[in-house]
């Protein structure tokens, strides 16, 4: 079972979801509101990404790679904290990784990935947390397009849809550690602070190995 007050308890508290649902800024957000350190994906530091989104073929192979080098190499810079320090909050889980790779990568390719995923990979620290974000392609679209970044005008709603539905896979198979499942259709933790303290107030209420959370529940 989970302990009391989830938010107070718990040292490394991963959040997750697909592109556009929002887990960079709510993992910003946990952090000021903690005071936490925060460790943080950086997609514009992947040279191919751009070219990923305009020949997904081509280039699925290198941006995948280097994203995978990139999250091992934030793992290793930074430890789970020990009681009394700081509680670390990242926006990406490692194991996650290989959901892309299955979705765009050819067979070959895929097979090359996992062996140099097998032989790069540390063990991934279990996380006391998982926040895991759900929204419907549609709402990703709205938001992506929200947000104005060049390197995403070129997503489509087919590969948002598949990557949607990958996300759930994983979620409903992982058992790694707790995690609370946030519908975002109805919720605004960026702009809206009642919406922010709510979350907060459910995830620290939180009993149970997994547990889910609608906006009106």
């Amino acid at each position: 079972m989970v302990t009391r007050n989830t938010l107070a308890t718990a040292r490394h508290i991963v959040v997750e979801g697909p592109i556009g649902v929002g887990k960079t800024s709510l993992a910003q957000r946990l952090a000021t509101h903690l005071d936490a350190q925060l460790q943080l994906e950086q997609p514009e530091q992947n040279p191919f990404l751009n070219r990923f989104y305009e020949d997904q073929e081509r280039f699925a192979l290198p941006t995948q790679l280097t994203f995978l080098m990139q999250r091992i190499d934030k793992l290793r810079e930074t430890s789970p904290p020990e009681t009394g320090q700081r509680p670390l909050i990242a926006d990406f889980l490692l194991e996650k990784d290989a959901l892309f790779a299955r979705l765009t990568l050819a067979e070959d390719e895929y097979a090359l990935y996992r062996q140099i995923y097998a032989h790069l990979s540390p063990q991934p620290a279990r996380p006391d947390l998982v926040i895991y974000l759900q929204a419907g392609p549609e709402t990703l679209i709205a938001r992506i397009r929200k947000r104005g970044r060049d390197t995403e005008r070129r997503i489509g709603d087919s590969y948002l849809t598949l990557l949607t539905e990958s996300y759930m896979r994983f979620f409903h198979a992982y058992d790694a550690a707790p995690v609370m499942v946030v519908n975002c259709e109805k919720i605004d933790f960026v702009d809206c602070d009642d919406d922010f303290q709510l979350l907060v107030k459910r995830i620290e209420a939180m009993r149970g190995q997994r547990e889910f959370f609608n906006r009106g529940e």
